[in-house]
């Protein structure tokens, strides 16, 4: 039998389908509707076009994005250009893989359970903490439902998050918050990392958890062993939305009593695809295993003493009481996990640990260039791969330019930060080489002058 990618419907397949179902007409199939309401014009659309010359305009549109192939990138904030291991897209492109959906029945899901199994030891390894989920939409969901699950377990309505969170994932705690009634109040920053003052001052024993970023928004790294006394004198949980990469060089949440770790696994093995679908993970502490979202995978052994696979602790209410659910999130994205799982597989723990470092120390040499060619370095201290640097006009106009000279220039902190007019914040990956970053140096200077 010949494989097609496309399928397409005959006169005769329509017709075929019509005398099944037994009607004359698609017509007839919208009999129940009123005609009065029934739009009988024509839709402002353009015209049918061939197959040829359909795929040729596509093409030409498709080309006219600025991709990391053909293009410099030093665009973070929040989304990575790294490095992809060749045998990610091999075993995702495996249709046992891409097709599943929920492994239900786990005597034929054992591939799939053991690859979820997987992520949830490495993730745990990286974060410090004792259990994670089979994973999450992405960062900024997981970062919410650790807060609505704070609210739940300590019964209280209040939670306090850092401005140096992710402005993005901000604005998803507040639209879950709004629903549930609960009290989101912003810390400002103190030189780039949360005013440990202003935390003081707002934290008390109505407050149900703190909310950090580790590395957080611009960069810098959050002294998380500062902050946890604070947070815990009243009782309130500890979360902190963690770049897992980042973990692989400095120490983890875990250690520092995290309560709860979410994060993005985007930065193993998933491409930036225009900002998603990408990959969340939940990491907790045992205490709270029974509160987690999603989807746990545990290992046991059958009747003949065999190691198998199954899914584990989760509620039935997340899928038919949903009023009583702990979270309405009964999903996951096995795809990107097994996707994060293999990139994770193949760096091998030595791996992750060299990549970090990279980036590290790339951050450290684009820095140390960007002072010595006069520019000025804002919010600077200890970071992990993202720094600011003020410019003397617009990140906008600035990176217009820099798009003609094939590079991808940083984010324009002024859309999410209105004083920060002029900053640009600044991602090196461990795929930048010093000979990128000299030129995106002096084309940055050129512009200037």
């Amino acid at each position: 039998m010949t494989k097609h990618r496309y399928l397409p419907m005959t006169e005769q397949d329509k017709k075929e389908m019509l005398q099944t179902i037994g009607v004359d007409s698609v017509d007839e199939l919208f009999s129940d509707i009123p005609e009065k309401v029934r739009f009988n014009g024509l839709y402002n659309i353009k015209e049918a076009k061939s197959e040829s010359s359909l795929l040729k305009e596509l093409s030409q549109m498709a080309a006219k994005n600025m991709d990391v192939k053909q293009n410099i990138s030093f665009l973070g904030a929040g989304v990575y250009d790294h490095y992809i291991p060749t045998i990610v897209d091999h075993v995702i492109s495996r249709s046992e893989f891409y097709t599943a959906y929920t492994p239900y029945q786990p005597e034929i899901s054992q591939g799939e359970l053991q690859a979820i199994f997987e992520f949830q030891t490495m993730i745990c390894e990286l974060t410090g903490m004792d259990v994670a989920n089979s994973s999450m939409y992405d960062g900024g969901t997981a970062l919410a439902e650790a807060a609505m699950l704070s609210c739940g377990q300590t019964r209280r309505k209040k939670v306090l998050i850092s401005e140096t969170v992710h402005p993005e994932s901000r604005e998803v705690l507040k639209t879950y918050a709004k629903g549930q009634y609960i009290d989101v109040v912003e810390i400002p920053h103190e030189n780039g990392v949360t005013d440990i003052k202003a935390l003081e001052r707002e934290i008390n024993e109505d407050v149900a958890a703190v909310i950090l970023q580790y590395p957080n928004f611009f960069g810098r790294i959050e002294p998380l062993k500062e902050f946890e006394p604070i947070v815990h004198q009243h009782k309130g949980l500890f979360i902190v939305s963690s770049n897992p990469l980042a973990l692989g060089a400095i120490t983890p949440p875990g250690k520092f009593g995290a309560d709860i770790v979410v994060g993005d696994a985007q930065v193993f093995g998933i491409p930036q695809s225009f900002g998603g679908p990408h990959c969340g993970y939940f990491a907790v502490t045992n205490k709270l295993m029974r509160k987690v979202p999603g989807r746990l995978v545990g290992e046991t052994v059958d009747e003949n003493g065999k190691r198998g696979y199954v899914l584990t602790l989760q509620a039935r209410e997340q899928h038919i009481r949903r009023d009583k659910a702990t979270s309405n999130i009964c999903s996951n994205q096995a795809l990107n996990a097994l996707a994060a799982s293999v990139a994770m597989t193949a760096l091998g723990r030595k791996g992750v640990k060299e990549m970090a470092v990279q980036n590290i120390q790339k951050a450290c040499y684009a820095k140390k260039a960007f002072s010595q060619n006069g520019f000025e370095l804002v919010l600077d201290g200890p970071s992990f791969n993202e720094f600011v640097v003020k410019l003397n006009k617009p990140v906008k106009e600035v990176n217009k330019q820099l798009l003609a000279k094939g590079i991808i220039g940083g984010y324009d902190l002024s859309k999410d930060y209105p004083k920060m007019v002029n900053h640009m914040l600044i991602a090196v990956t461990e795929l930048r080489t010093k000979e990128e970053i000299d030129q995106f140096i002096k084309e940055l200077r050129d512009s200037h002058e």
